[in-house]
Order: C-alpha cells, then sequence, then structure tokens
C-alpha cells in the first residue's frame, strides 16, 4: 500500500512557503523518509508529521512539514499549517535541527579521518531520526534520539566492552541523543524462522549473562532500572492517564513470585524481535537498544516468540530455560517466563503510553492505539496464565 505524500514548505527560518502537490511514495511506513525526499521536485528535508488520512501506518494520505534547502522552482499551492512551536517537539522536527545535527556528525567523520561525500535522508519521526552519511572511508549512521533513549549510547559502551561484536560500533555521541554508528553489514532477520530464533536467544543469552555483573553501572549511566517493585511503580505511574486498574490488580504478588524463580537481573534490550538483529550469514548484530533498561530476562524472550506458532514458541522457551538453569544452578526459569507473560504487555502499554506522553499532538496517531491494544493482551494473558491459581497471585 503506498503513501500519497504532501509536503508543506517552510524556509530554513521556519517561514511558511506553502506546499507541493501530492505524490506517491513506494515505502506505506509513514517514518521512512528516502522515498518521500528521492520523490520530491525540490531539495529539502523532511521534519515532522502534520497530519494523517489514516488513523494508523501503513499507507494512506499523509502530510509531512519539510524544510526546503533553498529557492524553490515549482509553484506551491498556498496552505494554512500550525507552526507554534512546543515544549515536545523533537530538536530534528523544526527548521535547522537536522542541519545543525549533521553539521555535529560531519564533523565527529572529519575528526576520525572519515569525511563524508554523500548524506542521505532514511527516517524521521517521534523516536528517531535517522541519516546515512557515506564517504571514502564507508558509511555511518547518524542516529538521534529523545531523552527517554538517552541511554542508548551508554548501552552500546558497555556492551562494547562486554560483549565484542554483538552491537553496533558507537563511534562518537554527544550525550543528548546524537550518536554516530558504524555501519553494520547484513539485512534486518524480519520473518527469522525458529532455527533463526534460537541462534538469536543463545546470542543474547551469552550477552546477558555477561552484562548480569554490570547492572549497578548501567544503572549510575541511566540506564532505566525496572527491576522488581520498581516495574510495578513505573508500570503503574505510566499507566495512570490510561484506565488500567483492573488489569493491573495484583502486580506486585506477581513480581514477587517472579522474584522467588531466582534468576538475576540483567540488562534486557526492551525489544528483541528479529527486525531488531542484522545479520550477514557469518554474524549477528542486535541494533536499536533505546528500549533497554535493567530487569529480567525474560521480556526478551517473550518477545522473539511473537508471530511464532505456540509448538515453536515453547521451543524457544524451552531452550532459553534450559540455558539458564546451566547460568543459575537452582532457578526456575519456565515459571518465570509464564508468570511474567501477562507483565510483559503491562510493560509494553506503559512503554507506549510514556511515549504518548512525551511526544507533540500532532504525533501521538504513532502510538494512540497500541495501549489500549496491550492492555487487552494483558488481560488475555493474565485470563488464561495457570499462575492465577497458584499462593501469592490469586489477583492477577
Amino acid at each position: 500500500m503506498p503513501r500519497t505524500v504532501t509536503l508543506v514548505l517552510v524556509d530554513p527560518a521556519g517561514r511558511l512557503l506553502g506546499a507541493l502537490p501530492p505524490y506517491e511514495v513506494p515505502t506505506p511506513w509513514w517514518p521512512e523518509a528516502a522515498d518521500v525526499v528521492a520523490g520530491a521536485p525540490v531539495e529539502g528535508t523532511v521534519l515532522r508529521l502534520l497530519t494523517s488520512e489514516l488513523p494508523r501506518q501503513p499507507g494512506g494520505a499523509v502530510t509531512y512539514l519539510a524544510e526546503a534547502a533553498g529557492p524553490v522552482p515549482v509553484p506551491l499551492v498556498p496552505v494554512a499549517a500550525d507552526l507554534a512551536p512546543h515544549p515536545l517537539r523533537a530538536p530534528w522536527a523544526q527548521p535547522g535541527g537536522p542541519a545543525a545535527s549533521l553539521a555535529w556528525a560531519t564533523a565527529q567523520l572529519d575528526r576520525l579521518d572519515r569525511p563524508t561525500t554523500r548524506v542521505t535522508q532514511q527516517r524521521t519521526w517521534n523516536l528517531s531520526a535517522i541519516w546515512r552519511l557515506d564517504g571514502p572511508g564507508g558509511t555511518t549512521w547518524l542516529k538521534q534520539v529523545p531523552g527517554f533513549f538517552r541511554h542508548e549510547a551508554a548501552v552500546l559502551r558497555r556492551l562494547a566492552a562486554v560483549a565484542p561484536g554483538r552491537t553496533p560500533t558507537l563511534l562518537a555521541d554527544d550525550g543528548d541523543g546524537r550518536m554516530l554508528l558504524d555501519h553494520v553489514p547484513g539485512e534486518d532477520r524480519y520473518g527469522a524462522d525458529l532455527a533463526e530464533r534460537q541462534a538469536i536467544a543463545a546470542d543474547h543469552h551469552a550477552l546477558q549473562v555477561r552484562a548480569a555483573p554490570a547492572v549497578a553501572e548501567l544503572v549510575a549511566a541511566g540506564v532505566p532500572d525496572l527491576r522488581g517493585d520498581a516495574l510495578a511503580a513505573w508500570i503503574r505511574s505510566a499507566l495512570a492517564p490510561h484506565a488500567a486498574a483492573a488489569v493491573l490488580d495484583g502486580l506486585e504478588a506477581r513480581l514477587a513470585e517472579v522474584a522467588r524463580c531466582g534468576l538475576p537481573d540483567t540488562l534486557v534490550h526492551g525489544d528483541l524481535h528479529p527486525g531488531n538483529v542484522r545479520g550477514d550469514g557469518e554474524r549477528r548484530v542486535v541494533i536499536d537498544w533505546g528500549d533497554s533498561f535493567v530487569g529480567h530476562p525474560a521480556f526478551d524472550i517473550l518477545e522473539l516468540t511473537l508471530g511464532l506458532d505456540s509448538a515453536s514458541a515453547s521451543a524457544l522457551v524451552e531452550a532459553w530455560s534450559a540455558r539458564w538453569r546451566g547460568s543459575a544452578p537452582g532457578c526456575a526459569p519456565e515459571r518465570a517466563a509464564e508468570l511474567l507473560r501477562p507483565v510483559a504487555w503491562l510493560r509494553l502499554a506503559a512503554v507506549y503510553a510514556t511515549f504518548l506522553a512525551g511526544i507533540e499532538p500532532s504525533e501521538r496517531v504513532y502510538h494512540v492505539a497500541d495501549v489500549p491494544e496491550c492492555l487487552e493482551r494483558a488481560a488475555a494473558e493474565r485470563s488464561r496464565s495457570p499462575c492465577n491459581h497458584r499462593p501469592g497471585v490469586a489477583h492477577f
């Protein structure tokens, strides 16, 4: 399903110029900017989403604000647009923001003797802005993220020490959400089958075992601490505006049962689906650590089972459990995973609620349906969980 794109143009000072006629681009996903820029009859940079025809992506008619790079040689359609500042607007979503980030990135690459000869805007939305920078020294990626993902750079630095080669190489960061990442060869592994997911899970287990002794250091570096009661408190706080009290009943009791299962807290990726793994046939690299936190390792294996049939999902959890029994003798990983199934959906609902609370209104369409959907999944998992009939978790 293609997108029909309208670009509302402003100049570098933010003055409204008008709109280009609508045109189609082949990629349906709203944050993807490369085809939008390539298909426009003028040079420019996509700043942010203004409106969408559909209540959620993909496809449909979408309107973006874009910054023209210079004089516009084509006729523009007069248009009204609200360009007022907003306190939650991302720095890359306003005129001059992308240019400032690219200036920082190219200066860093010059320092590294990797000059840039070509830049391509790849993605922009409330969760990130991503640019590809090419030059004689190869390809580099500029990634800029909001404050609630700022700890990603600290995670990459720590993992480079304890699990080299398993994460992207961080070349530079500014401490405020900008990162320069070396190119990772291969393809994102969307659609990975059970065998590949088993390999991903085995890699990730080794990484989590190595990261477990560093949790205090990670928390001190700003990685969210969602261990035990802190997880329950964070979920309740994030979901307070979303009428979730009924599905939260008994959460603390269930997490106390999880703690008795004896698995160590460690670094959790937080979004470990196959699309966040790049592979080239020789190695696998886990990307996009912005959702990471310190907490229970079962959250990642539960995420990795999504999209599998029940037999395959069970096989993945069984192999994960066997590895943890070897790494933490006496633990009960199967029970921990079963207890956390509904909590995993509550955590995701809280993640999306945090996104909604931290972005300006025009981009809330990206996530507004996610909170109620995750709460429904949490309620469904809770109702079918055999753990509801065990002592200490009767209400959840």
